[in-house]
């Protein structure tokens, strides 16, 4: 077992596991990849089987009956992660829109330079967005704003899903809590993160649209995040954590 489990959440992603799962396995750093298969009726997870016995050791397939929504199959790949014993947890797309190799810059801002969470930054030196409509790209950008301004949380990319987390930052956040699924989701974890006093780092990336398969957004994904912010704030007000709770993990 390696010391970094890949997680890559799918749903209908037939046209992208075999390429993602061979280029994450051929990196230098040797990482373990865990795909978490939403029933895809695509036949995704059947490409996954396959490869598994060409991988063996390194590829591991969690499937789940049915679409359950982005959160819940990061919580999923967080709990198998921590009963397994890996130090590293990452989020990653299954589109190429991360680019994995950047993997291994990630990892070494947690392993090397201490942090406890590495965010791939699109906005941490400008706009790094490739191939995205104009609207597309404001609306993420003027979104982080918007977090940054209401959870006062220092991160220019507040809704990021490329992502480096240490057990310990898993381990001390309460994942049986985490009240988001969808797109809001990635702004809860960073937000528990930050509450709790841990070391984030941001580091930069160049986010490219996928170029294979249909992507899953949708307005209600942006609505839950919308209101989400704002529920996450209050309940911080009434229900205040304290930071040094985290540094106790280390």
């Amino acid at each position: 077992m390696n010391d970094g489990l890949v997680l890559i959440p799918t749903y209908n992603e037939r046209e992208n596991a075999e390429l993602i799962v061979r280029k994450v396995l051929s990196l230098p750093h040797a990482f373990d990849v865990l795909i978490i298969d939403d029933g895809s009726p695509d036949g995704t997870g059947a490409v996954v089987r396959r490869l598994q016995a060409e991988f063996s050791g390194r590829l591991f397939l969690e499937e789940r009956a049915g679409k359950q929504g982005l959160g819940t199959a990061y919580i999923h790949g967080f709990r198998w992660a921590l009963a397994h014993g890996y130090g590293y947890v990452f989020e990653m797309d299954a589109d190429f829109s991360h680019n994995p190799d950047d993997l291994l810059r990630l990892y070494d801002a947690c392993a090397r330079d201490g942090y406890d969470l590495a965010i791939g930054s699109r906005y941490i030196q400008g706009v790094n967005v490739v191939n995205w409509p104009i609207e597309r790209v404001l609306m993420s950008y003027y979104a982080s704003w918007y977090v940054r301004f209401i959870t006062r949380m220092p991160i220019r990319d507040a809704t990021a899903g490329f992502k480096c987390y240490t057990a310990r930052v898993l381990r001390a956040v309460d994942l049986d809590h985490i009240r988001f699924v969808g797109y809001a989701f990635q702004i809860e974890m960073k937000w528990r993160a930050y509450q709790l006093g841990f070391r984030i780092k941001e580091v930069p990336i160049i986010f490219t649209d996928r170029t294979r398969g249909t992507s899953k957004m949708s307005k209600g994904i942006f609505k839950e995040a919308f209101f989400g912010v704002l529920q996450m704030r209050l309940n911080s007000w009434l229900h205040p954590v304290v930071a040094k709770a985290a540094r106790s993990e280390q």
